[in-house]
């Protein structure tokens, strides 16, 4: 009897399979991570193109702003790109390209914003161009120069990644005061990785 009792066990537990594993909570954003950002922020590239976009723009109206921002989003449907290409194209977007290969995964996105919310520059395509009316200018440049805004996490649906964005205050060194804003799009599960790499 025993013996039937533990085959009908066993078979039930091939049937239902081996029980899931509780998801791991993902790694935290920790001060030393948003000092290496600010690192990659206070390279000299940085600064020359924000400085430069906040000049050109200085007595940009808000209704140029939105019609650009209307430019952007269509031309990411489109082959013609003008305004994509030429954000894509500047000095600042290859700094921000290569320093994101550099991270070997960690850092999935990173673009910079002039004191308007508009890009200056980019590591990929994003959504649109002015960032204006979001949490990562609002939060960090609005606030002031030492501003951190920690987004909340996001999952992808198709590949369970999960990842976080940082968001902060460009300072210029000269004069102290904030001039733009950054963003860095953080791979939760490469940071957690890296972590317990490290406690070995």
């Amino acid at each position: 009897m025993r013996t039937l009792l533990s085959l009908i066990l066993l078979s039930l537990l091939l049937v239902q399979g081996p029980r899931p594993v509780a998801a791991q909570a993902p790694a935290e954003i920790t001060p030393e991570l948003i000092e290496m950002m600010r690192d990659i922020a206070a390279h000299p590239v940085v600064l020359i193109s924000v400085r430069a976009q906040n000049e050109r723009h200085k007595d940009i109206p808000q209704a140029q702003i939105d019609a650009l921002d209307k430019q952007w989003v269509e031309q990411r449907k489109s082959d013609n790109q003008p305004l994509i290409a030429q954000i894509m194209g500047a000095p600042l977007s290859s700094y921000l390209i290569r320093k994101m290969a550099e991270s070997r995964g960690l850092f999935i996105e990173m673009f910079v914003m002039d004191n308007k919310g508009l890009n200056v520059g980019q590591s990929s395509i994003t959504g649109d161009f002015w960032q204006g009316d979001e949490g990562k200018y609002q939060k960090t440049f609005l606030v002031g120069p030492d501003a951190v805004f920690i987004d909340e996490i996001t999952v992808d649906k198709k590949t369970g990644m999960q990842s976080q964005q940082v968001n902060f205050t460009l300072i210029d060194p000269d004069t102290k005061q904030p001039i733009g804003a950054m963003t860095v799009e953080v791979d939760l599960g490469q940071l957690a990785l890296r972590k317990q790499l490290a406690a070995r």
